[in-house]
């Protein structure tokens, strides 16, 4: 049973909730976002905020009751202060810029390397520091996690992308017959 959901969800000052159909739309300072919900559950929006409620005696309601809770709850934190991924390259020669709605990459393959940016995700780079933030977690997300498949951090030397607080357990080379 989802302890997550039974508790209801806070709604800050200068972000609208509305709930039509089963759709969840959250309008805040940053912006509009909206979920789907299952039929599983039923979501009401009161006076102590957004509450998540399972509906029949159904598998599925109870595994989707806290999911979608937290769902909600992830727009509205979209909407109010975003979402932000750090990645940092290591490595000789490795570079990265961006350019219009691409982002560069020298990456120690033969080819240069271009990634769109998402629409919806802003990209900075500082140093060797990448940063992707936006109003959509999965977005963001994803849009991290397809960059560090890229050049994902090898044990060896430690080269690649690696989000920032990632630890990477490194290896010992070969060793010379003595």
């Amino acid at each position: 049973m989802s302890r997550l959901g039974k508790r209801p969800i806070a709604i800050p000052s200068g972000v609208t909730v509305e709930v039509k159909d089963d759709t969840v739309s959250v309008k805040g300072p940053k912006g509009t976002l909206s979920f789907e919900y299952k039929r599983e559950v039923e979501v009401k929006v009161s006076e102590e905020g957004v509450v998540v409620e399972k509906k029949g005696k159904s598998k599925e309601a109870p595994a989707i009751w806290g999911t979608t809770a937290r769902m909600i709850e992830n727009l509205i934190t979209g909407v109010t202060a975003g979402f932000q991924k750090q990645l940092e390259l290591n490595g000789v020669g490795f570079r990265m810029a961006v350019a219009g709605k691409k982002i560069n990459l020298a990456l120690g393959f033969s080819h240069p390397v271009e990634v769109e940016i998402v629409e919806g995700i802003d990209v900075k780079i500082e140093g060797n520091t990448l940063t992707v933030s936006g109003i959509d977690k999965h977005a963001v997300g994803q849009f991290a996690a397809n960059v560090r498949k890229l050049k994902p951090v090898e044990p060896y030397k430690g080269k690649g992308f690696k989000y920032v607080g990632e630890f990477v357990r490194r290896k010992e080379g070969k060793r010379s017959a003595a």
